[in-house]
């Protein structure tokens, strides 16, 4: 047993697929002369020191570029759909206890905020009855709203998540009546930060179970656990968070960036 005080031990998993349709073999793109997915494992790793780090990957290369800088790393079945599946079979071959807290951070995140994986791992650690958490962040530009590829979220009076969707949620029936001062942004919705925590026990349960009609509706794996009746907490974050790497556009801003701070 663990006292009130005492964190959870938190493990996080970093799924790396090789395949992807816009950018294939996207771990190993140069991002100012490292690999991707070395600059996102060093990013977790110089965060969470003390937790364990593992990459989840399906492919030889992958891991042979991980292996050739001692980061420690897992080969998974190249047919899971996703890199929560993946993340489940590293807990299960490591034989990680059920109440373990495991964190899936996503591969293509090289800029994802240190402070925002201390705080949420932090979140998790001390949250005795958590299942499953993830962090949302305040939309400011009024184009993501609309912005399919940004996951938008309604939450209920205990920031535990009802809903996930592509579409703005909440909708508002009679838009002529919401108005806001000048060009402001309404402060109603929530972007989804696709970071994940899970109690090792709902992780098997969720990879365990078949998807359902709304998660592939929406193509958002999260609306499984929801549709399970696994609760979701969510962690508010204030601050801006990078956008991850998706296109040729990504990897040259991203660089550029490594590059000014000169890592």
């Amino acid at each position: 047993m663990t006292s009130s005080s005492e964190l959870l031990p938190v493990r996080v998993v970093i799924p790396a697929r090789y395949g992807s349709t816009r950018l294939p073999g996207k771990p190993l793109i140069d991002l100012a002369g490292k690999p991707m997915i070395v600059r996102v494992y060093e990013r977790v790793k110089s965060a969470l020191p003390a937790s364990t780090v593992v990459v989840a990957t399906d492919d030889d290369r992958i891991h042979a570029v991980l292996v050739a800088r001692d980061i420690p790393c897992t080969m998974t079945d190249p047919a899971h759909a996703s890199g929560t599946d993946r993340a489940a079979e590293v807990a299960r071959r490591a034989g990680w206890g059920n109440d373990d807290i495991v964190l899936n951070v996503q591969g293509d995140e090289p800029l994802v905020p240190p402070a925002l994986l201390q705080a949420f791992a932090g979140y998790c650690g001390l949250a005795r009855e958590l299942a499953m958490a993830t962090i949302v962040s305040p939309i400011v530009e009024r184009d993501l709203v609309n912005d399919v590829n940004i996951v938008k979220v309604v939450t209920d009076r205990n920031d535990h998540a009802l809903f996930f969707s592509r579409a703005p949620i909440p909708l508002t029936r009679d838009r002529h009546r919401d108005t806001t001062a000048g060009d402001a942004m309404p402060e109603v919705f929530l972007r989804h930060i696709g970071i994940y925590a899970y109690r090792n026990a709902v992780l098997q349960q969720v990879t365990g179970s078949p998807p359902c009609d709304m998660e592939r509706r929406e193509q958002l794996e999260q609306l499984r656990a929801l549709w399970l009746g696994i609760p979701i907490r969510v962690m508010r974050w204030s601050e801006h968070v990078p956008a991850g790497v998706d296109t040729r556009d990504d990897v040259a801003r991203v660089s550029r960036l490594f590059n000014q701070s000169n890592p």
